[in-house]
């Protein structure tokens, strides 16, 4: 895969880049799509399960038109276009464009979290947790089975802020992605393959806003990408993802559970390191934040499901109090 150079700007000014840059990648035709319809046999929040898979508002690879979420993805028979929406109670319609269309129909339940098993869970071990599984019966953990794209999309958001990773992603995937098949309601782009990956030149990473560990941790990993897809499908539990995963230069633990979390849908993952994660869940189940250990340890409770914990805490609406200035991130692109 070839870098398109007519979708890079050359200056700061973001007008320049994104849909109003992508008008010049010309649309691919998409004929009639194919479609299916899938009836879950659990409630199911639609919006809330898929759309834990954007990564921010100006996902190029994820949009939300009225009732219908777009997804684009490079599915291993090649790039769909899915099209999702719910058209009655308990009745999800999927409509898909481009060569993977078969493949992202077939992964459709397992993107509404039809593999999730909540077998097993105690919501009652506390009253936040038991409220919030009471109030959101239709809370599922969404699976792509896409394992390096969710790798790479982890790697961009290490150590910075979400507004510095969900941009730098949009930048890349939209200069050097391929364009979406199907009547996308903007233009849209799958990531480049992981190839393409290896081949984005160092000035592109620069002007998007990545910082040179992340962009050469992405590089490395691309190179023995299909080799690390591989073991990941092969490991039959968490931590046997783990072991392949941190194994690579750059990546760490909480690398592999943001990898395992969306690609495999896994409830036990938990983001150890991460800025906010434990502070939240220490306000949430006992009114005073807390470190990694002391997270680790309220997650106990739940052996198997702190994932899930975490995600119905989010959904619960409890928030520590902002006590601080937002941070500003500094901008190197014009160094």
């Amino acid at each position: 895969m070839t870098t398109s150079l007519s979708r890079i700007p050359r200056t700061r000014d973001a007008g320049r880049f994104g849909p109003g840059a992508a008008t010049r990648d010309p649309r691919p035709g998409h004929g009639r799509p194919l479609e299916t319809e899938y009836r879950p046999r659990h409630p199911l929040d639609l919006r809330r399960t898929v759309l834990y898979q954007r990564r921010g508002a100006g996902d190029p690879t994820m949009a939300v038109s009225g009732a219908v979420i777009w997804r684009v993805s490079r599915t291993p028979a090649g790039i769909a276009t899915l099209a999702i929406r719910e058209t009655h109670p308990g009745v999800i319609r999927g409509a898909a464009w481009g060569p993977g269309s078969d493949w992202a129909l077939a992964q459709l339940p397992a993107l509404c979290g039809a593999d999730d098993d909540p077998a097993g869970f105690d919501a009652s071990r506390h009253p936040l947790i038991a409220d919030a599984h009471h109030r959101n019966p239709g809370l599922r953990l969404s699976r792509t089975d896409l394992v390096f794209d969710a790798l790479v999309s982890a790697i961009f958001e290490q150590k910075v802020t979400g507004m510095q990773a969900f941009g730098a992603w949009r930048r890349v995937v939209t200069w050097c992605g391929e364009r979406a098949p199907g009547p996308t309601p903007a233009p849209m782009f799958a990531p480049p393959t992981i190839d393409g990956w290896q081949h984005v030149p160092s000035w592109v990473w620069h002007r998007a806003g990545l910082e040179p560990p992340q962009s050469k941790t992405v590089v490395r990993a691309a190179r023995r990408g299909d080799a690390i897809v591989r073991s990941v499908r092969a490991a039959h539990d968490g931590e046997a993802v783990d072991r392949v995963l941190v194994s690579q230069p750059g990546i760490g633990a909480w690398t592999s559970a943001e990898t395992r979390i969306r690609a495999l849908g896994d409830a036990d993952a938990v983001s150890v390191g991460d800025y906010h994660v434990a502070h939240e869940v220490g306000y949430a189940l006992t009114g005073h934040r807390t470190d990694d250990d002391g997270m680790l340890r309220l997650l106990a409770a739940w052996p198997g499901q702190r994932q899930r914990v975490i995600r119905l805490i989010g959904a619960s609406g409890v928030r520590e109090p902002r006590r601080g200035a937002r941070l500003h991130p500094e901008d190197h692109r014009d160094r």
